[in-house]
C-alpha cells in the first residue's frame, strides 16, 4: 500500500502539467478508486478527475462511485474532495445529465455538515463549495439561508465575508427584506469600520442587482439608505449618495417620498456634517441637495428646506457639495417664487429674495473657485430679480424656465456609440504639421538675457574627499570656539536610552459594543425600515387570502384534473406584486446609436482568442508565411535564351509525341492482325 500510495502521488503531481499524457491510466485509477480503502490514495485519485475535461464520458462514470463514497466515508477531507469533484462534473456536464438534482441535493446536505462543523477550515471550505453550487442551482442553496445567516455571527472575518458573498446570490423577492433586516442588525453590532463598510456595500449590491429586480417596495429601500446615513466614519458615503440619486431619477413613483426624506436629511445636516475630515457620510448631502432642488415641486415645506440650505454651517462642507447646494438652492428659490406669484403673495416673494441676497455672500467668499463662481453669478441674477420685483414685474415664469426639462440618466457607453457624421474624417489633420525642411544648424535666439552668460561660465574644479573632510573639521572647530553659536541638541539615540519601552505605555481599551451612529437622527418623519417590513408582510398576507378565495371559487366551478392542478399550485416570485406601479427609466443613448458594438466586448477577456469563425476565410494578415525555393537567375547567352513560357511548353509537347507514337503502334498491330486473319481464310 505504501508503494501504491507513493506511485499515485507521483503521477498526480506529474498530471497537473499535462493530464493528457496520463489519460490511458484512467481505467486503472478508476479500479483503484472503487477498491482502495486508503483515504489519501482516494483523495489523490479524485484530484486526477481533471482528466474529465479531455474525455467527458469519464466524468459521467465518476458520479456513481463518488456518490457512494460521499454516503459511506466519515473522513471530512475525503468528503470535501468528493463533493467538490461531483459539483465540478455536474456543472461541466449539466447539459448532458438532466437528472442530477438528487446528486446536487446530496452535495448540499453534506456541505451543510461541513459548515456546521466546529473546525473553521472545514466551515470555510463548505461555504466556498456552496458558492459554486449557487451559480447553477440557486434554489438548492436558498433553503439553507438560516445557516448562512448564522455564519455572519462567526468570529472569523473571512467566514463572515464568504457568507456575505453567498447571500448576494440567495436573494429573491420573498426573502429580500428579511435578509437586509438581518444585515442591518449586524451593521449595528459590527466592530471596526472595515467589516461594517463591507456590510454596507453588500446591502446596496443585494438591493440594486439586476436593475432592482427583487425590490417590491422602493419606499422601504429609501428608508434603508437613509438609515445607513446614521453610520459615522464610513468611507462609502458616495455609494449611498449614488443610489439615492439613481432611485430618485429612474423611479418616478418614489420621487415624492424621496424628496421628503432628503429634506429631512438637509434639516439634520448639522449632525451629518460634523467631523467632515474623517466622516465620508457627508457625501449623502450632495444627493439630498440635488434631489430637493431638481424635484422641488414635491416639497411640502420648501421655505424650511431653503433656509436649511442657506445655513452658515454649510460652508464647512467640502467644495463640491457646496457647489451643488448653491446650484440647487436657485432651483428651489425659482419654485417658491412661482408659488408665491401665482397665489398673489408679493411680500412673501420679496422676503425670499431678500433672504437669498443676505445669505449668498458667505458662498461668494468661499475658497473653492467653483462655489465662488456659481454664487457670484447667482447673486447678481437675484439682485436683478429684486429690481424687477420692486417694479412689480412678474419674473417667476422666466426664472423657472432656466431649469425646464428633466435630466435623465445617460448610459456609461453613450459617448462611444455616437455615430460619426458623414464627411467627417477623424484622421485628417486640422492644421498641417510644420515641415522638416528648416535647417537644424541654426541656433535659436536666446529668450533670457543671462542665458548665454551661464553657458560661458567655467566650471569649478571638483574637490576630492580629503579636502572636504579637512574643511568639515575646520568648520566644526570654528563653531566649537565660537561663543555665539548655538550648539546642536544631543542625538536622539542617547536621549531615548533612559525612556521606558513601548510595553510600559498605558493602553486604554475602547468599548466598541456601542453602535457607531450619529446621535439625534431618530426624529419625527425619519423612516424606519422595520415598519415597511411589517406593512409588506400584511400586504402579502392579504394578497394570499384573496388568491385563496379565488381558488375556492374555481374549485367549486371546475373539478377533476383542473382541480388537482390548482391544489398543487404554490406561490412563486411572479405572484408577488409590487406595492405600487414602478416604471424604471432606462439609460439614454444617442440618436442612431447601434444596440451593440465592439466596445461592449471586454478587451481583457481571456477567452477572446476562442471566438473564431471557422467558416470565414483567412485574411491576408492571418495567413502564415510559407517557405519557398528562391529562383536563381543564371547568366545565359542571347542565343540560348528563350522565354519562360517556351520552356514550360516543351514538356507537354514530349508527352503529345509519345501519345501519338503509341497510337501509331496500336494501328500497325491491328493491320498486321487483319492481314494474318485474311491469309488464313484464303488458305481454307
Amino acid at each position: 500500500p505504501g508503494v501504491q500510495s507513493a506511485a499515485v502521488n507521483v503521477i498526480c503531481e506529474l498530471a497537473r502539467r499535462n493530464p493528457k499524457n496520463y489519460l490511458s491510466l484512467a481505467p486503472l485509477f478508476f479500479k483503484l478508486m472503487t477498491s482502495s480503502t486508503n483515504n489519501w490514495v482516494l483523495i489523490k485519485i479524485i484530484k486526477l478527475a481533471s482528466i474529465r475535461d479531455l474525455q467527458p464520458r469519464l466524468g459521467k462514470k465518476l458520479i456513481e462511485p463518488l456518490t457512494n463514497l460521499i454516503h459511506s466515508t466519515s473522513a471530512m477531507s475525503l468528503l470535501y474532495e468528493c463533493v467538490n469533484t461531483v459539483i465540478a462534473v455536474l456543472i461541466s456536464l449539466s447539459s448532458g445529465m438532466p437528472n442530477h438534482s438528487a446528486s446536487i441535493q446530496l452535495c448540499v446536505q453534506k456541505l451543510r455538515i461541513l459548515i456546521e462543523d466546529s473546525d473553521q477550515n472545514l466551515k470555510y471550505l463548505g461555504l466556498l463549495a456552496m458558492s459554486k453550487i449557487l451559480k447553477t442551482h440557486p434554489k438548492s442553496v436558498q433553503s439553507h439561508k438560516d445557516l448562512i445567516l448564522q455564519c455572519l455571527d462567526d468570529k472569523d472575518e473571512s467566514i463572515r465575508l464568504r457568507a456575505l458573498d453567498l447571500l448576494y446570490g440567495m436573494v429573491s423577492k420573498k426573502n429580500l427584506m428579511e435578509i437586509v433586516k438581518k444585515l442591518m442588525i449586524h451593521v449595528d453590532k459590527a466592530e471596526g469600520t472595515t467589516y461594517r463598510d463591507e456590510l454596507l456595500t453588500k446591502i446596496i449590491d443585494i438591493c440594486s442587482q439586476s436593475n432592482y429586480q427583487y425590490i417590491t417596495n422602493f419606499e422601504w429601500y429609501i428608508s434603508i439608505l437613509v438609515e445607513l446615513t446614521r453610520l459615522e466614519g464610513t468611507r462609502h458615503g458616495h455609494l449611498i449618495a449614488a443610489q439615492m440619486l439613481d432611485v430618485a431619477i429612474r423611479v418616478k413613483a418614489i420621487r415624492k417620498f424621496a424628496v421628503s426624506q432628503m429634506a429631512m436629511l438637509l434639516d439634520n445636516a448639522h449632525l451629518i456634517a460634523s467631523n467632515t475630515q474623517r466622516n465620508g457620510i457627508c457625501e449623502v448631502l450632495y444627493a439630498a441637495a440635488w434631489i430637493c432642488g431638481e424635484f422641488s415641486e414635491h416639497l411640502e415645506e420648501a421655505n424650511q428646506t431653503l433656509e436649511a440650505m442657506l445655513r452658515p454651517k454649510v460652508t464647512t462642507l467640502p467644495g463640491h457639495i457646496q457647489a451643488v447646494y448653491v446650484q440647487n438652492m436657485v432651483k428651489l428659490y425659482a419654485s417658491i417664487l412661482q408659488q408665491k406669484e401665482q397665489s398673489g403673495e408679493k411680500e412673501a416673494a420679496q422676503e425670499i429674495t431678500q433672504l437669498m441676497i443676505e445669505r449668498l455672500p458667505q458662498f461668494v467668499q468661499s475658497a473653492d473657485l467653483e462655489v465662488q463662481e456659481r454664487a457670484s453669478c447667482i447673486l447678481q441674477l437675484i439682485k436683478y430679480i429684486q429690481k424687477l420685483q420692486i417694479k412689480e414685474v412678474p419674473v417667476a415664469e422666466e426664472v423657472i424656465a432656466l431649469f425646464a426639462g428633466e435630466l435623465n440618466p445617460v448610459a456609461p457607453k453613450a459617448q462611444k456609440k455616437v455615430p460619426v457624421p458623414e464627411g467627417l474624417d477623424l484622421d485628417a489633420w486640422i492644421n498641417e504639421p510644420p515641415s522638416d525642411s528648416e535647417s537644424e544648424d541654426e541656433k535659436p535666439k536666446t529668450i533670457f538675457h543671462d542665458e548665454e552668460q551661464r553657458h560661458s561660465r567655467h566650471r569649478q574644479p571638483e574637490i576630492d574627499e580629503e579636502e572636504l573632510a579637512r574643511r568639515r573639521e575646520a568648520r566644526k572647530q570654528e563653531q566649537a570656539n565660537n561663543p555665539f553659536y548655538i550648539k546642536s541638541s544631543p542625538s536622539p539615540q542617547k536621549r531615548y536610552q533612559d525612556t521606558p519601552g513601548v510595553e510600559h505605555i498605558p493602553v486604554v481599551q475602547i468599548d466598541l459594543s456601542v453602535p457607531l451612529k450619529v446621535p439625534g437622527m431618530k426624529k419625527k418623519g425619519m423612516p424606519m425600515s422595520d415598519q415597511y417590513v411589517k406593512l409588506e408582510e400584511e400586504r402579502r398576507h392579504k394578497q394570499k387570502l384573496e388568491k385563496d378565495k379565488k381558488k375556492k371559487k374555481q374549485k367549486k366551478e371546475k373539478r377533476g384534473k383542473h382541480h388537482r392542478h390548482n391544489s398543487l399550485h404554490t406561490e412563486s416570485e411572479e405572484d408577488i406584486a409590487p406595492a405600487h406601479h414602478v416604471d424604471i427609466i432606462t439609460e439614454e443613448m444617442p440618436e442612431n446609436a447601434l444596440p451593440s458594438d465592439e466596445d461592449d466586448k471586454d478587451p481583457n477577456d481571456p477567452y477572446k482568442a476562442l471566438d473564431i469563425d471557422l467558416d470565414k476565410p483567412l485574411a491576408d494578415s492571418e495567413k502564415l508565411p510559407v517557405q519557398r525555393h528562391r529562383n536563381v537567375e543564371t547568366l545565359k547567352s542571347p542565343d540560348t535564351e528563350a522565354p519562360l513560357g517556351e520552356k514550360k511548353s516543351k514538356k507537354p509537347k514530349k508527352k503529345e509525341k509519345k501519345h501519338k507514337e503509341k497510337e501509331r503502334d496500336k494501328g500497325k498491330k491491328k493491320e498486321k492482325e487483319k492481314k494474318v486473319v485474311e491469309e488464313e481464310e484464303e488458305k481454307k
